[in-house]
């Protein structure tokens, strides 16, 4: 019977049976090694983005994007489980911030900033700003702007006026700051006591473009936002940004969302809708849009809350359930409708766009 040699180095050679557990263990170890490197440095990265913790879910966008807004934070007891229920639940919001508050709290502004919400001016002592004289005004704001950015070193480029009051005086203030005025679509009613339920089925009334009124300081609210994702979920929307542009809800790289083609229309320059100027009175004013490219369209009007549109003239109009969006189609008197806007203290004008029907 013939002997054979053991291999080099006086050790048998194992069994590729008795190799297998100990190949599949060092497969094992180098993976979950390259993992925890891997998870490393993705977190290394969101923080020095200011990203939020919690990545983003890809989810169905296709019918556009809403804005979440929260006001008057940041609230010591409040803020930090707001954010951490928002990256929860993977979604960005904006935060309107008053400027008292931001100053006493400023761990809390940086916390914002680096859960990856957007931080915009809600005053500083969030008063009745109309009542105020324009220097009065200016002051309000500007030191807002100045104790965020201190903070976060960046100044906010959007503002909340409190209770949503505004005029001519104050848009002149907020321009010469740089300031996108947002008021809201729809009201939460939160800070009005409304319950979970309550402030849930108000956000199901949220469109495409469309900015919800809520709170930093509520726990009906905090509580709400799982549901109101799943909501949104259900109908492929999705929370975005508030565009510095328009003040409408877009996605969260600036693209796309309300103020422009609704997401399924024409596009791709097929149809164009120009907005001109009417008559004007002291409570209301006129507007008209003529639609170009196509004679089969279908145009899209957002006023901004709480504007009301109380007359419409050459084309057939619809409503979403806000009362605040009119979808108008043509009814053979041309290409050109108007409508009358009863602004109720704000004279931006609404968006307009269009899509080949």
């Amino acid at each position: 019977m013939t002997r054979h040699a053991p291999p080099l180095g006086g050790f048998r050679r194992r069994s590729s049976g008795a190799r297998r557990p100990l190949i599949l263990a060092a497969v094992l170890t180098l993976a979950a090694a390259f993992l925890v490197s891997l998870s490393a440095a993705t977190g290394l990265a969101a923080q020095r983005d200011g990203a939020a913790a919690v990545p983003l879910a890809a989810d169905n966008c296709s019918a556009g994007y809403v804005g979440l807004t929260y006001d008057d934070g940041p609230t010591s007891g409040f803020t930090s489980t707001l954010l951490s229920t928002l990256q929860q639940n993977g979604v960005r919001a904006t935060l309107f911030n008053i400027g008292q508050n931001a100053q006493n709290n400023p761990s809390l502004v940086s916390a914002e900033k680096n859960a990856g919400m957007w931080i915009g001016n809600h005053s500083w002592t969030h008063p009745h700003l109309t009542q105020m004289s324009q220097s009065q005004m200016l002051s309000e704001l500007q030191r807002t702007q100045q104790a965020i950015q201190q903070t976060t070193g960046t100044a906010p480029t959007l503002f909340r006026p409190p209770y949503g009051e505004t005029n001519s005086t104050l848009r002149a203030v907020e321009q010469q700051l740089g300031l996108t005025e947002v008021i809201w679509d729809v009201d939460s009613q939160d800070w009005n006591g409304a319950s979970t339920a309550q402030i849930v089925q108000r956000a199901g009334q949220l469109q495409n473009g469309q900015v919800i009124l809520m709170h930093d300081g509520y726990n009906t609210t905090i509580q709400a936002i799982p549901q109101i994702v799943a909501n949104l979920k259900s109908r492929n929307l999705c929370p975005g940004m508030v565009s510095p542009s328009t003040g409408r809800a877009v996605a969260p790289d600036g693209s796309g969302g309300g103020g422009t083609t609704p997401p399924g229309g024409g596009g791709g320059g097929s149809c164009t809708a120009q907005i001109s100027q009417g008559q004007q009175w002291s409570d209301r004013f006129n507007l008209s849009v003529t639609i170009s490219g196509t004679s089969t369209w279908i145009a899209t009007v957002t006023v901004h809350s709480p504007q009301k549109i109380i007359a419409t003239w050459n084309g057939s109009p619809t409503w979403d359930a806000s009362g605040n969006v009119m979808t108008m189609r043509p009814n053979g008197s041309g290409n050109t409708f108007g409508f009358t806007i009863q602004h109720n203290g704000n004279w931006t004008w609404p968006d307009v766009s269009c899509r080949v029907g």
